[in-house]
């Protein structure tokens, strides 16, 4: 089986035809997706697929092990009434509610983040199949770390070298999670750690900024108006135009993102128009 990759953007994405992601992929298959992906900067959009969530499950666990999986840790407490009740290794992202009962996480993401970046270990791939889609809005915005770190002064690189940033469920449940239901105990423990600033992806050896407004809280050894200061600066620089890759969906495109070189944003501008995406989640390493 063979497969055609054309980039999206100049700086970011590459969409994959010729697949059908139902099938079984060998493993010499999945290393070519793989490095596929690592070629454009982790981002891989596969357009219209037609994927049960088993299968969805089966393409994902080929690369690696997944949050939710038998014998592996929960993605987290406060999004389990959101995971497919039979397939815990799927997050569910949806508006719709279905006999009072909500089929996903409402606006999930609306703020630039690395999904749960504060973990000790947090995600490699996160891999997205959007089964229902509105009409128009509902997009995903994406940036490259690994540009806006490249596009940094030599001054600025020397000086974030040595810096470690805190990462803390506790910003998102500040915001995203405001008045809605946040189990205590996500507040402490594995939800809480301390990541470089810069981080050197472990596959391609490239270095990247490693922090996000949505869950990192603050710079080691800086006071708060310093670290909100430099943080600040890198986020703005980050989201700059041309590091950023917006993704349409189509009904079944199956997105696969890369957590150690990108944040991302869910544009919330679709209102009450019915969406549902289900979604699983890599393990990672500690980042260095």
């Amino acid at each position: 089986m063979s497969f055609k990759v054309n980039t999206l953007s100049p700086v970011l994405g590459a969409e994959v035809t010729g697949l059908d992601l139902g099938q079984t992929l060998g493993a010499n298959l999945v290393n070519d997706i793989r490095q596929s992906w690592l070629d454009a900067g982790g981002l891989l959009v596969f357009p219209e697929q037609k994927l049960s969530t088993e299968q969805h499950i089966a393409f994902s666990s080929a690369f690696g092990p997944l949050f939710g999986a038998p014998g592996q840790p929960p993605l987290q407490e406060t999004v389990s009434r959101y995971l497919h009740p039979e397939h815990p290794e799927i997050y569910r992202v949806s508006n719709k509610v279905e006999n009072g009962e909500p089929q996903g996480r409402d606006r999930a993401g609306t703020y630039w983040h690395s999904d749960v970046s504060f973990r000790e270990c947090p995600p490699t791939a996160s891999i997205l199949h959007a089964i229902e889609i509105p009409g128009t809005g509902g997009d995903t915005m994406f940036t490259n770390m690994t540009a806006a770190y490249d596009a940094l002064s030599d001054a600025m690189k020397e000086m974030l070298a040595p810096l470690r940033a805190q990462h803390d469920f506790a910003q998102t449940a500040a915001t995203q999670f405001a008045e809605r239901l946040v189990v205590e105990d996500d507040l402490h423990g594995r939800n809480r750690a301390v990541h470089p600033v810069v981080r050197t992806h472990p596959e391609t050896g490239k270095k990247g900024l490693f922090v996000n407004p949505g869950m990192t809280t603050g710079l080691e050894g800086f006071d708060r108006q310093e670290s909100d200061a430099i943080l600040g600066f890198l986020y703005a620089h980050a989201t700059r135009p041309e590091f950023i890759y917006r993704h349409r969906y189509r009904q079944g495109d199956v997105v696969m993102w890369d957590n150690r070189s990108l944040m991302h944003y869910a544009v919330d501008d679709y209102g009450d128009q019915p969406r549902y995406m289900e979604r699983t989640t890599g393990i990672g390493d500690r980042p260095v």
